[in-house]
């Protein structure tokens, strides 16, 4: 391990100084919780604040007692790489701890109930009853909606909806239930699952009451003064463009006014807020109660945050570095065959792309309390980014009433494939809007927004 490396970053997530060991508790927390969450690196000998190394007067000492303290005080047993590290004059203790497959691991002391510690950006959280549920799921390689609910029979799913909701991919069988996993079966009968019920379920909110969106537009850049609200509570894929039609009506920035036509400007590309959207409403944690997903407008930014920390294992640099960890797979596996999900893994992508292309910074994404929250903002930081195809295919579009695909290829020079994927970029920066019955629709028409 190099140290000067190690000390050039922040504690967070995934790392941790202390300055010496007359505290062991706050040291045996911080160990539990790396083992639960992401895994992680603490160093003994380092101040927390200023990051100064004191170093450690007898490290082999410090290493032995270290070791003993793990081993008694902290089960299912866990084993740590120490490592003594020479400093100039002194020594630091580092303690490398790995997620492992045993969680969740705990406190001997304060018991399974109450002695399970996850890390939340760089403190210790004391796991409550939901999460600890979720990681003992996580050890056995399980879904929470992939459960079954003996308590219902398959009739509590809505067929209708679910047939139209892929009407324009494809029909819709009965035997999809079951591919999908809407449905499952136990002790011989087919009962609907969690993540059918989730999706489309007759009566969802009585089995999952924070199973929709709250959307508000604030002014300003606080909660204090609300200009509109509104409590989404369709069907999980109806809640997503219904989310997404929210934000659209109150992202207009301005209008700039030429001398022929005037053009609006939205201040956030549309592909990127339906990633944010989507992702929360693929990611949440439905297990958890209290609070929905919630999709906050202000003059600065969108915040999108839904119950639930990241899949345990996974940081928030694993995102942006396309790792991706599925939460729900039925919900996951409805939402690919539907195109709201393209790639696994690809959403935290094409969001920071999507607002690189537009000239704004780079999305923030925070864990808070167990909540994760994705937060774009409005103020531009470069010039957009716009080559000359896409030029010639907005001034076609400007100086036509709408264009096929076809149309558009022959003007560029390009492919149809090649032309469509341009588009597809120029739709979700919403510098082009298309209309048509769906995706598939061969005479679906593309405009220039104006």
């Amino acid at each position: 391990m190099d140290l000067l490396d190690v000390l050039k970053r922040p504690e967070g997530k995934m790392l941790e100084f202390k300055r010496d060991l007359s505290s062991p508790e706050g040291m045996l927390r911080t160990v539990v919780a790396f083992a639960n969450t992401a895994g992680g690196t603490l160093l003994i000998g380092v101040e927390d604040g200023t990051r100064h190394v004191r170093g450690v007067s007898d490290p082999l000492d410090l290493e032995e007692r270290l070791a003993s303290l793990m081993s008694d005080s902290i089960l299912p047993r866990l084993v740590p790489d120490l490592e003594i590290l020479p400093w100039r004059r002194t020594h630091v203790l580092a303690v490398q701890v790995y997620p492992s497959p045993s969680r969740p691991y705990y406190l001997k002391r304060e018991g399974p109930d109450g002695g399970v510690f996850v890390r939340v950006g760089s403190t210790n959280r004391r796991a409550d009853r939901e999460l600890i549920e979720e990681l003992k799921r996580f050890a056995r390689g399980e879904a929470y909606d992939e459960q079954a609910m003996p308590e219902l029979d398959s009739e509590a799913l809505d067929f209708r909806a679910a047939s139209e909701s892929f009407a324009p991919v494809r029909k819709f069988r009965r035997q999809d239930l079951e591919t999908l996993r809407l449905v499952a079966t136990h002790q011989g009968r087919k009962v609907p699952t969690v993540g059918g019920m989730l999706l489309f379920g007759k009566d969802r909110e009585r089995h999952f009451a924070d199973a929709w969106i709250q959307a508000g537009r604030f002014r300003g850049t606080d909660k204090a003064h609300i200009v509109d609200q509104a409590e989404i509570r369709l069907h999980l894929i109806q809640t997503v463009e219904a989310a997404v039609a929210f934000v659209q009506k109150h992202s207009l920035h301005g209008v700039e006014v030429g001398p022929v036509r005037r053009k609006e400007h939205w201040n956030l590309p549309p592909a990127a807020v339906r990633e944010a959207i989507i992702n929360a409403v693929a990611h949440s944690d439905y297990s958890q109660r209290g609070a929905p997903i919630r999709v906050s407008i202000f003059d600065d930014r969108l915040e999108v945050e839904n119950p639930g920390l990241l899949p345990f294992g996974l940081t928030v640099d694993d995102l942006f570095r396309g790792i991706s960890k599925l939460r729900n797979r039925v919900i996951g596996r409805v939402f690919h065959e539907l195109g709201l999900i393209e790639q696994w893994g690809s959403g935290i992508q094409r969001m920071t792309a999507a607002c690189r292309d537009a000239g704004l910074a780079a999305p923030v994404l925070e864990e808070l309390g167990t909540r994760f929250r994705v937060t774009l903002r409005t103020e531009k930081v470069a010039a957009p980014v716009m080559d000359a195809t896409d030029r010639a295919i907005l001034d076609a579009l400007v100086a036509s009433e709408g264009l096929s695909t076809r149309e558009i290829a022959d003007v560029i020079g390009l492919t149809p494939r090649a032309t469509r994927t341009r588009l597809a970029n120029l739709v979700g920066r919403g510098l082009v809007r298309e209309v048509g019955t769906s995706p598939q629709d061969p005479k679906r028409r593309y405009f220039a927004v104006r």
